[in-house]
């Protein structure tokens, strides 16, 4: 789910007292009214919509035209910070396009409703009751206290490192580049890796620079922060000067651990399955640093220094597990998230140990954290699979049975690419007929808005059972 799931404002006064409403302030009026999911969803859709109108207009590109599906794909794949292209940025798209792709990924990363909470706090507009639960569910209880306080803190941070990252990568481009060209692409590139899009002005998106530590640790350091998430950098700081927290949140704890332990589990599969294949003939340190830069990519920022066309397929198949697995809550990444794969895991050694009570880092999880981890994971799974099957149906009969196989792979790679908001691809995408494309835009917007909120949306129109029936067993396993 995007930054501030769904905040939805409301004015102190009621509708019916506003007197003389125009159409247009009626229907935004009830627009704001929309249940949390819904809205968060619906504002998606509209930004995603209007994007194509800007990203046609002939100053956009440089052949001064672009088909509808690409230009609807391009403004999906930045809103919903994936980085996934059927042209190339750096290529097709003038300046003013690559601005308008820039500007969309930093709204799409902070979330448009980030944007609205500092538009509308601003003038005094409250948060209804519902929706500071709603925001209670996606960071901690503390938040919902001053909300102003914590978009100030997003956009705060969010410049802060943006800025730092562009400076830092200023003066590492290729000689060849001017000066308005450096900071152009340090200011583009900073962006893409903070709000974990993997767009890039580069034919060869980040290949060029395999051996560049400097370029390498920036990126990847954009990265982390942006995908580490908000609550977690925030709680990091009270700890640590010390503004009230006597330890980590357990969300906290949770992330990082899990976040730390795919880093390097990442880094060290990477390097013993490609460095004899895709990074052949690289110094030991090249092949490490590529595979760092790679590990920590993978999990949502689609950026890539080595060709992933060329990857084996048991490199592809980890690679998908880690941008299912994606990255942390409340952050500009996507996935299922790490606390979810880290409750599960707990679950799963809790049982193996025999024991009932999910007990983690000196704390107890609650059990409806865990039947909502469940149900993300198992709605994801099957989501996927769903998509990778329409995609196959497409496609079949187009391509011999017996070559189908290689196209299974660059499908479902593809698929969870777009579900985890990633980005990166085997180069089957530009391709891609209208409906395959069409299919990959459904995948990256459930990724970005998440498989709960839209299994909340159909769920919560539906009265749930106030009875139980007799318990039975179940042989299981």
């Amino acid at each position: 789910m995007g930054l501030l799931s769904p905040l939805i404002f409301r004015s102190g006064r009621k509708l019916s007292d506003q007197g003389g409403l125009n159409p247009l302030s009626s229907l935004f009026r009830r627009f704001l009214l929309f249940s949390p999911g819904l809205f968060f969803v619906v504002s998606y859709l509209i930004a995603i919509v209007l994007g194509p109108l800007l990203l046609r207009m002939p100053m956009s590109t440089r052949p001064g035209h672009i088909e509808w599906i690409d230009a609807l794909f391009t403004s999906t794949s930045a809103f919903c910070v994936t980085g996934l292209a059927v042209v190339d940025t750096g290529t097709y798209f003038s300046l003013f396009g690559q601005v308008l792709i820039m500007l969309m990924v930093e709204v799409g990363g902070l979330g448009i409703m980030t944007f609205a909470a500092l538009l509308f706090l601003s003038i005094g507009w409250s948060v209804s009751i519902r929706q500071r639960s709603f925001i209670q569910e996606t960071y901690t209880s503390e938040i919902t206290r001053d909300i102003k306080q914590l978009v100030v803190f997003i956009f705060a941070f969010t410049f802060v490192s943006e800025l730092a990252g562009a400076l830092l990568l200023m003066p590492c481009w290729e000689s060849d580049l001017t000066f308005s060209g450096r900071v152009f692409y340090s200011v583009f590139h900073s962006i893409t890796a903070f709000c974990n899009a993997g767009f890039s002005l580069f034919p060869d998106n980040m290949s060029r620079y395999h051996a560049d530590v400097r370029i390498n640790l920036i990126i990847t350091t954009l990265i982390i922060l942006g995908g580490i998430g908000f609550p977690v950098v925030r709680d990091v700081i009270h700890y640590f000067s010390g503004r009230g927290n006597t330890r980590l949140t357990l969300n906290t704890r949770i992330s990082l651990v899990v976040s730390l332990a795919l880093i390097i589990l990442g880094t060290l599969l990477f390097w013993v399955l490609e460095r004899g294949y895709s990074m052949a003939g690289l110094p030991w340190t090249e092949q490490i640093l590529a595979s760092y830069f790679q590990s920590v990519t993978t999990r949502t920022a689609g950026f890539n220094t080595v060709d992933f066309s060329v990857l084996g397929n048991a490199t592809l198949l980890f690679v998908m597990i880690f941008m299912f697995i994606g990255a942390s809550p409340g952050s500009t990444g996507g996935g299922i998230k790490t606390t979810s794969i880290g409750v599960l895991a707990v679950v799963v050694m809790n049982r193996i140990r025999g024991s009932e009570a999910n007990n983690v880092l000196s704390a107890t999880l609650p059990g409806e954290v865990v039947s909502r981890a469940i149900t993300v994971f198992m709605s994801a799974v099957v989501f996927i699979l769903v998509i990778v099957f329409l995609q196959m149906i497409n496609q079949h009969g187009a391509v011999p049975s017996e070559q189908s196989r290689g196209p299974f792979m660059e499908y479902l790679f593809e698929t969870v690419s777009a579900f985890g908001t990633v980005g990166l691809s085997t180069g089957i995408t530009p391709g891609m007929d209208a409906y395959g494309k069409f299919l990959i835009i459904a995948t990256m917007l459930v990724g970005r808005v998440g498989i709960l909120t839209l299994v909340y949306i159909v769920v919560s129109r539906r009265r749930a059972p106030s009875y139980r029936y007799a318990e039975e067993n179940v042989l299981i396993g």
